[in-house]
């Protein structure tokens, strides 16, 4: 199997990563208290998710 005869720059290898970037995590507003919670996920403050006390309280 052949390999490749020649090794890429660093700036030609670079751009082709360019694309890969870090995105924040999505957050939402909890309806219950108003703490920041991530989306999808229950609330670490009061232990809710989609009304529903799923979480219990320390």
């Amino acid at each position: 199997m052949p390999n490749p005869t020649r090794k890429f720059s660093k700036s030609r290898r670079n751009k082709r990563r360019t694309h890969y970037k870090a995105t924040p995590m999505q957050t939402s507003v909890c309806p219950q208290c108003g703490a920041t919670k991530l989306s999808h996920s229950a609330c670490p403050e009061c232990g809710y998710y989609n009304g529903r006390k799923v979480v219990a309280s320390l």
